[in-house]
């Protein structure tokens, strides 16, 4: 990694990582096309989804880098495109092996600024993607669940803490988890919420592969998230339909480290609805080979408290300012560290998956 002052990668809200973001594309030469998000940021500041290519446009290899899917995420993804961006090398090898790279800054705008995971639908962007021609799942341990991770009142009453203990001594840890982050269509208000709708940033994501990928036989993604795992380690997390001959070229890529959703070695639960699935509709004569990168932060018990804190914010705009910035801050927290030795973390690992994934395609 050829980045001096990592730190500097690094902004402090969206608007300040969004303006590093397009410095760095224009010292790279690269132009930039901004999907203008319809609403304002959290300091009137406008929104979008920048795109940034390096390469051909025909080019048959292509590799993305996205950050912010999940929002308050993007503070880390932010900072990792940034320092690709600023490291001449990076593209000297993308060059070397007939790679073309595009950086997609802040899938979601607006829960970047407003540091919230959701789309200002309240949705999980990656559990949006379903086909809402059909009927929609039910997720019915959710509903057991739900008034006691979003209850009325906060923090949360002796009642609400002792149903979800309940339900972790009858289920699991495990079942836990999947119930709560796999998805749901059916509690608006609540975590986890999949929509009944595409959000504007599921059609603008679509639109931005119509546009940039096409045109390439062989495509890779690497969505940059926060909050799973120990602080400061990243897990490799296969990122595809369960394919067999995906899983093996994904490990052949970037190691045998790399975990599965669906067969049970992955810190995450097996999901619904994820972001991947807009590759295979939009870009269907391209063999994919994706991951998510998935930065450990807070022990996950303090992740899930800081997303039912939030939730119950949004759900309650009268909050007084002190508790809001609070909860705020504690949300924050949770899906991205500001500490040096973290950033250093999170972009070496980065840079070498990068790296790696160039090999890949180009072999």
């Amino acid at each position: 990694m050829a980045v001096d002052d990592i730190g500097s990668c690094f902004g402090q809200t969206y608007a300040e990582a969004r303006t590093q973001f397009l410095f760095a594309a224009d010292g790279a030469g690269l132009p930039v096309q901004a999907h203008r998000h319809p609403l304002v940021g959290a300091d009137g500041e406008d929104l979008g989804i920048d795109v940034a290519r390096f390469g051909a446009a025909d080019a048959q290899r292509l590799l993305i880098v996205t950050s912010g899917c999940h929002g308050v995420e993007g503070f880390c993804g932010s900072g990792i495109q940034v320092a690709l961006l600023r490291d001449p090398s990076l593209h000297q090898a993308a060059a070397a092996a007939h790679v073309a790279l595009l950086y997609v800054h802040a899938l979601n705008p607006w829960g970047f600024s407003w540091w919230r995971r959701t789309t200002q639908e309240n949705v999980d962007l990656n559990r949006n993607f379903v086909d809402f021609s059909q009927p929609l799942p039910h997720n019915a341990g959710y509903d057991e669940l739900a008034h006691a991770l979003v209850p009325a009142s906060w923090p949360p009453p002796a009642a609400a803490d002792a149903a979800i203990a309940d339900f972790i001594t009858r289920n699991g840890v495990r079942a836990f988890q999947t119930a709560v982050s796999s998805g749901q269509h059916d509690h608006p208000e609540g975590l986890f919420f999949a929509g009944r709708n595409p959000t504007w940033s599921h059609v603008a994501w679509r639109q931005i592969l119509r546009e940039q990928a096409q045109r390439c036989s062989r495509l890779a993604w690497i969505d940059l998230h926060t909050g799973l795992g120990p602080s400061g380690h990243g897990e490799r997390i296969f990122g595809a339909r369960d394919d067999a001959a995906a899983l093996a070229r994904a490990r052949d890529w970037w190691g045998p480290q790399v975990t599965s959703i669906y067969d049970g070695s992955s810190s995450s639960a097996q999901l619904s609805g994820m972001a991947f699935e807009a590759l295979y509709g939009e870009c269907p004569e391209a063999e994919y080979t994706g991951m998510a990168l998935e930065y450990g932060t807070l022990p996950l018990n303090e992740v899930m408290l800081a997303l039912r804190a939030d939730q119950w914010l949004d759900n309650h705009p009268e909050t007084d300012a002190a508790t809001r910035q609070a909860i705020k801050r504690q949300t924050r927290d949770a899906f991205y560290t500001d500490t040096l030795g973290w950033k250093r973390q999170v972009v070496l690992q980065a840079d070498e998956a990068v790296r790696q994934a160039l090999v890949g395609l180009s072999g």
